[in-house]
C-alpha cells in the first residue's frame, strides 16, 4: 500500500512540475508577443537608409497637429481627397492648407472603385484637388475588387476603366500617376506588371515583393505609436 502511495505522490509531483513549465513557457510566450507588438508598432525604418519619409493622412485619423507631424520626422504627406465617384474627404482642404503652411510637400490619393465608371471618379478626384505643379504626384488607391459590385464587372473592364481614369487624372495633374496596390488587388489583378506607374506597395516592418518589380513608396508601418495620433499613422517611405 505504502509503495502505491508514494507512486501516487511522485506522478502527482511529475504532473504539478508540467503544468508549472507549461505555464511557464505560456507567460514567456504571452512577453514575447507583447514587445512584439510594442516594437511593431513603434518601428521605423531607418533614416540613414530611406532619407525621405513621410505619413498619409485620412478621415479616420481626425484633427491633424502638422507642427508635431513634421517636428516627428514627416519630410513630405499624402492625403486621402476623394473615394469612388461621389465621396470626398471632408478634412481634404483643411488638411491640405495646413500641411503646406508648414512648407511640406503634398500629394492627394484616390480610393478607386471598380464599380463605379472611371469618368465620374475622375471628375471627382479632379474637382477636389487643384491643379498645382507643386504638388507630388497623385496616387490612386487599389484595394476594393469588383467582387460585390452591382452589375458583374469583368476583370478585363476593371483594367480598361482603370487606364480610364488615369489618363484623365494625368492630364489634370501634368504628372504620372503612382499606383497604391494592396496585395489582394495585384493578386487579382496583375496591374504592376500591366501598368508602367511608379508603385507604392505595403507591408509592415519587412520589404514588400509582390509587386513583382521594385517599388517607390513603401507603407512600412500601417499603425506607427506616437504621441499625436492615439490610432497610429500610416508612416511612408521613398525608394533611396
Amino acid at each position: 500500500m505504502a509503495r502505491k502511495r508514494n507512486a501516487g505522490r511522485a506522478r502527482g509531483r511529475g504532473a504539478g512540475t508540467k503544468l508549472r513549465i507549461l505555464g511557464a513557457l505560456l507567460l514567456v510566450a504571452m512577453i514575447a508577443g507583447a514587445w512584439g507588438w510594442w516594437h511593431l508598432r513603434h518601428w521605423l525604418p531607418d533614416r540613414a537608409t530611406y532619407p525621405m519619409q513621410g505619413v498619409e493622412i485620412g478621415v479616420d485619423d481626425g484633427l491633424v497637429n502638422w507642427k508635431s507631424i513634421k517636428a516627428i520626422g514627416a519630410d513630405f504627406v499624402y492625403i486621402d481627397a476623394s473615394v469612388s465617384a461621389f465621396a470626398r474627404d471632408p478634412r481634404f482642404v483643411t488638411n491640405f492648407e495646413a500641411a503646406r503652411a508648414e512648407e511640406m510637400q503634398v500629394g492627394a490619393v484616390h480610393r478607386y472603385d471598380p464599380c463605379q465608371p472611371a469618368e465620374k471618379q475622375a471628375a471627382n478626384f479632379v474637382t477636389t484637388v487643384p491643379r498645382d505643379p507643386d504638388l507630388l504626384p497623385p496616387a490612386v488607391d487599389l484595394d476594393m475588387l469588383a467582387d460585390d459590385c452591382p452589375l458583374r464587372v469583368s476583370d478585363a473592364k476593371v483594367e480598361s476603366e482603370l487606364m480610364t481614369f488615369l489618363n484623365q487624372v494625368e492630364t489634370h495633374t501634368g504628372k504620372p500617376v503612382m499606383l497604391k496596390v494592396s496585395r489582394q488587388f495585384e493578386s487579382r489583378y496583375g496591374v504592376a506588371g500591366k501598368l508602367d506607374r511608379n508603385l507604392w506597395l505595403e507591408r509592415d516592418r519587412f520589404l514588400p515583393g509582390y509587386g513583382g518589380r521594385p517599388w517607390t513608396m513603401w507603407t512600412a508601418n500601417s499603425s506607427f505609436a506616437n504621441e499625436i495620433a492615439a490610432n497610429g499613422l500610416r508612416w511612408v517611405v521613398v525608394h533611396p
